[in-house]
This record gives C-alpha cells, structure tokens and sequence, in this order.
C-alpha cells in the first residue's frame, strides 16, 4: 500500500512539474500586445477594461475548475486504492447515503450560482454603451472589410491584406496586417455598427474583448474603449468561404491629435476654381 501511494505522489509531482513549465512558457510568449504570437498558450493581453474583466474571469474559473477536477481525481484515487477487490473483499451492501447526495446536489448548485451571478455582471457590462465619441461601420464581405465613419464625414474604404512579400519586407505579420487599417483615439468609446453584404462574416478583435456576427440585412452594434495607444489584430471568426482567412482585421488606436490629422487627411481637398480672366476690352473704333 505504501509503495502505491508513493508511485501516486511521484505522478503528481511530476504532472505538477510538466503544468508549472506550461505556466512558466506560457507567460514568456504571451508579452506581444494585440497580436497573437507562436506557441502561444496563454490569452493576449488586454486592451480595454472590459477585455481585463473577461480575463480575470476566465482565470477565476480556471481556478474553479482545476479545484473540481483535482477533487475528483482525489475522491476516485481513494476509491480505487480503498475499495478494490484485493483491499476490501468483503463490499458493503449499502446502496444509498442522504447527507452525500445532499452535499453533491447542493454544492454544483451553490457553485453554478456563484458563477452565474459573475457571469451576468460581466455580461450587462459588456452590453451598457457609454456614451459613444464616435460610430465607425463595418460591412463585411467575401473577402475584405469596410469601415466607414458618418461624425467624421469619411466614406467607406476597404481593408485589404497586405502581400506577404510586403509583410516580410516590413517585418509585419503576414495575414494579420492590412493596407488600410482602422483608425480610433485612446480613451474614447468607440461604436462599431456591423453589417455585411453577401454572406456571415465576424468581426473579433481579441485584445478589446470583442466578438460579433455581420449578418446581411442587419445591424448589430458592439464598441470598446481603448486604454492604450498600438495595433491590435483580429480575424473574421465565421467560416465565410475559400478565402475566409484572407480578412484579417488591424486597428490603430492613436492619441487624440494623430487621430485629429488622420482625419484631416482622409476629408476631400477642395477643389481650386481657376479665375477667370477678364478679356481686352475691344479695339476703339476707328475714327
């Protein structure tokens, strides 16, 4: 019995072992801000508050979880080792235990609902607006994007994937960079209205926290507020067709007067009217 347990806990430590370096690289390769990166494991830092509550969030479950699963690691270990045929030849003829089955009925309970009240908070979190500085609008479409902003006056462009051979002379990731990218200012909240023309597309920006469908014919809205200035990268999320992984998703979020001056460049210049020149008054008759 002795020489059983002590296999046990050596499993354990080494399986300890193996996810406290999963843990440890994780951490190393997750330090790029807005874009994901190789061997990744871990979430990509946040870039708004509501995508900082997202990630606690997922850590406290993850806590939650791990605590269930190492319990009934425990509890079966402890089955098995107490309860074996070899160990305990002679089975209680017992089939039922009140106390126990109260406890298993109302501990998930109490659990679920502890996460269920987290959950809803989050959830109404996300979905209450603040007051909007701006509306950009997104249409979708096999395979690029649109963005477009009515309170700036600036009319649709598209956003296109910049070439890899583009990408690789810039040292930019390729399928995630784009040769017209969105523009937004730090510290303001953005609405992002979207849409699409032919078939559903997802517009998912991982470092805001943002994930929702441009369905044709509808309009749904979701918005962010950048807490710092960068490029943040997303992809279509919706299986869209052959090219759906050729709509990637760049946003630059910028101070406010580099923001001011992208817009300046974007409004159409006047056009210069040439003046007229008056024409030589006509020869005096002759005399």
């Amino acid at each position: 019995m002795d020489f059983r347990f002590s296999g046990i806990t050596r499993l354990a430590a080494r399986a300890g072992t193996v996810l406290l370096g999963v843990a440890i690289a994780g951490g190393a390769f997750a330090d790029i801000l807005g874009q994901p990166v190789d061997k990744g494991i871990d979430l990509q830092p946040a870039a708004t508050h509501i995508r900082a509550e997202q990630i606690a969030f997922h850590n406290g479950l993850l806590w939650v979880i791990s605590a269930i699963v190492l319990l009934v690691l425990g509890l079966l270990t402890y089955i098995i080792v107490r309860f074996n045929k070899r160990a305990n030849p002679e089975p209680a003829r017992f089939s039922h235990n009140t106390p126990i089955e109260i406890i298993w009925t109302v501990v998930p309970v109490l659990i679920l609902m502890g996460i269920a009240i987290f959950s809803f908070r989050l959830l109404y979190e996300e979905h209450d607006m603040p007051r909007p500085y701006m509306t950009v609008k997104v249409t979708g479409r096999q395979w690029n994007w649109d963005y477009e902003y009515p309170d700036q006056k600036i009319s649709a462009y598209t956003s296109t994937p910049m070439s890899e051979d583009d990408a690789k002379a810039k040292n930019l990731p390729y399928l995630l960079e784009t040769n017209a990218p969105m523009y937004a200012p730090v510290g303001q909240v953005v609405r992002v209205d979207v849409t699409a023309e032919d078939v559903i597309h997802s517009f998912s920006v991982p470092a805001f926290g943002i994930k929702i469908d441009a369905i044709p014919g509808r309009l749904n809205e979701t918005w962010f507020k950048a807490d710092r200035t960068g490029t943040f990268y997303g992809q279509c999320s919706q299986l869209c067709g052959a090219d759906h992984s050729y709509m990637p998703i760049e946003v630059k979020v910028v101070s406010q007067p580099e923001f001011d001056a992208w817009v300046a460049s974007k409004q159409p210049k006047p056009t210069a009217v040439a003046a007229a020149t008056p024409t030589a008054a006509p020869a005096a008759a002759a005399r």
